[in-house]
């Protein structure tokens, strides 16, 4: 379970920076889960803050997990 965790933080830390990346700089277009989301079009840096702030709390809870 904690390598499933720092998997899904993984990916939700990569995909919500690049989606700021994208947003702040206009480098990366299209890559992102972010802007591929219609519903997300104009919250594009709040999800992607949220994306990040999920990331942290997977890592949290994969080092709260008993390693054995």
């Amino acid at each position: 379970m904690k390598q499933v965790l720092e998997v899904v933080g993984f990916v939700a830390l990569v995909q919500g920076a690049m989606g700021l990346v994208q947003e702040f700089t206009g480098l990366l277009h299209g890559w992102g889960i972010v802007q591929r989301l219609g519903f997300l079009d104009g919250y594009e840096v709040y999800a992607s803050i949220a994306l990040l702030v999920l990331a942290f709390a997977m890592f949290a809870a994969a080092e709260s997990q008993k390693s054995g």
